[in-house]
């Protein structure tokens, strides 16, 4: 017998009509490209989306058709994300961070009919104009006043204004109701072999996560919280914080393209949030610019960090310095993206700062609806002991089943293997051991980059650091610390390896230590380690050769 409720859809443009109708004077405030503060409510940015989905409905936009975007996080971006997926078209965010062939490749591959592009981003768009041939519009988020001088008026699509091309559109428009499988956005993923791969949300599963990531033991955000989404809407929809957001009716803070430590501690200034949300990257310069000025965090309750694992040293320095809690969170694109989240629970209150500070490194429980086991090469089951590492494994109702334009399933037996190694401890708390491509194994035995990394870090004159498993001849693999030095400051390989050799077992301290100017990164701001492998695979065998014999 089924029940006899109701079985109505869940749609994203719920979520803004629901903000605009109970929460109406919430704001949304944006750090504009122009360089002034822009900001206006959940009501505003309401009227607005209507008003573009009917100039998106008069230009031939139907459901289903592709809308891309290359912007920064920022109140027009926002209403792209509300118009397009609301009348059925897909929200089709493109990280601008890609290389020009892969950004080529993912425009076509969408076959994205319009283009919404922040003024940053036109140079980019200029040099590939002529090679994306299913894009008829172009729209430059800016108003008039501020429309530039651009060759991607001579090229075969339209170019417009957003505030031109929105202006004469009705403010009146009903949503359509939609199927809840309907897809509502496409994100590209680069974390993957080959050719970036499409990942189709769905409305249902769009308003899943944002649920779930909202609840106390998750996110936590409510009609109190103000939200700073550092991340950016290019990479994961920013989390999904556009959608929990609104769900909840909390105050948005978008930063555009100043993520710099000076430019984001005065927006945290004037805004005070309560929840930042970002990438280690981010937030070691923002805490470097606090220290040199002495500023300190009074608003900020929580910092969210994802994308890469977080050193112990900024958890305990948003702690000690901030009053703030590090909430380790994790999650892939293939996950819409959050999976595991570390939030303050009732023991942490009743174990010491360094028991808690241990706890917060590892990338926290799964939030409901998400399922998480590991297992061995064999297929086996592991156990949680926190000991025993594993191929991570995910299933649950907003990951992906497979992806976009592909004929075959991407899952292992209902399984999503993300990639990752990592160990599950008795309470559920999963840490990431590293990337299967990435872990080092050393004499038989395995050694984690990403601990080592942390551990590094942790000393006061190390800015960043890296290590990459390279051939050794003797140990089939040895891992090899890369480090950029934290400006004015002077240390030593014997400085580092007498740091590490209390915070790790002496089989996995690095068998040198290699100074560097910089070091790559992806896309999405992880370290690039396919190309550090490339050039400093043969450092130890190297090292051996000319040594004196």
């Amino acid at each position: 017998m089924n029940g006899n409720m109701m079985n109505h859809p869940l749609l994203i443009s719920d979520l803004i009509e629901h903000a605009a109708k109970y929460y109406p004077t919430s704001e949304i405030v944006s750090q504009r490209l122009e360089g002034d503060i822009h900001r206006y409510t959940y009501k505003d940015a309401n009227r607005r989306s209507k008003q573009l989905a009917n100039a998106l409905t008069h230009s031939s936009i139907n459901q289903g058709d592709r809308i891309g975007t290359l912007a920064w996080n920022g109140y027009r971006h926002y209403e792209i994300y509300y118009a397009a997926s609301g009348m059925g078209a897909i929200t089709h965010t493109i990280n601008p961070r890609l290389f020009p062939e892969q950004l080529v490749y993912i425009i076509n591959h969408a076959e994205d009919r319009m283009l919404f592009v922040d003024l940053t981003f036109i140079p980019l768009l200029e040099t590939i104009q002529t090679q994306i041939p299913s894009v008829e519009t172009i729209v430059i988020m800016a108003d008039s006043d501020h429309m530039p001088a651009t060759s991607l008026t001579e090229g075969p699509c339209s170019v417009i204004c957003y505030e031109t091309f929105i202006a004469d559109a009705s403010e009146t428009y009903d949503w359509p109701q939609l199927d809840d499988e309907t897809a509502a956005a496409i994100c590209y993923t680069s974390g993957t072999t080959g050719n970036p791969k499409g990942v189709v949300y769905s409305h249902r599963s769009t308003l899943l996560h944002a649920f779930a990531s909202a609840i106390p033991e998750a996110l936590s955000i409510s009609s109190r919280s103000t939200l700073l989404p550092v991340v950016p809407m290019f990479h994961v929809c920013a989390w999904g914080t556009p959608y929990s957001a609104t769900l909840s009716g909390a105050k948005l803070v978008f930063p555009g393209a100043a993520l710099d430590g000076e430019s984001l501690a005065t927006l945290i200034e004037a805004e005070q949030p309560t929840l930042l949300l970002g990438v280690p990257t981010i937030w070691l310069g923002l805490l470097q610019y606090l220290k040199e000025h002495s500023i300190r965090l009074n608003s900020v309750e929580n910092i969210v960090i994802g994308g890469s694992a977080a050193p112990r040293s900024m958890i305990q320095s948003f702690d000690e310095d901030h009053d703030a809690f590090v909430m380790h969170a994790w999650g892939m694109t293939e996950m819409s993206p959050i999976g595991t989240i570390g939030a303050y629970t009732r023991e942490m209150g009743n174990i010491s700062k360094e028991e808690r500070y241990s706890l917060q490194q590892k990338q926290g429980r799964p939030v409901f609806g998400v399922q998480l086991k590991i297992i061995n090469d064999d297929g086996e089951i592991q156990p949680n002991d926190g000991i025993a590492f594993g191929r991570l494994m995910v299933k649950g109702p907003w990951i992906i089943e497979r992806y976009f334009n592909a004929e075959s399933t991407a899952l292992e037996n209902g399984w999503f293997d993300t990639g990752d190694v990592a160990t599950l401890d008795s309470q559920g708390y999963m840490k990431i051991v590293d990337r299967n491509k990435d872990v080092i194994k050393s004499g038989g035995e395995w050694i984690s980059s990403i601990d080592l990394e942390n551990a590094a870090v942790g000393h006061p004159a190390v800015q960043e650091a890296c290590v990459i498993g390279i051939q050794h001849p003797k140990w089939d693999e040895r891992p090899l610390l890369l480090v950029i030095k934290q400006q004015g400051q002077s240390v030593s390989k014997d400085d580092i390896i007498d740091h590490l050799s209390s915070k790790v077992a002496k089989w996995w301290l690095p068998n040198d230590v290699v100074f560097v100017d910089e070091l790559p990164h992806t896309a999405t701001g992880k370290l690039l380690k396919v190309n550090l492998r490339d050039q400093f695979g043969d450092h130890y065998i190297n090292l051996q050769n000319s040594s004196p014999s």
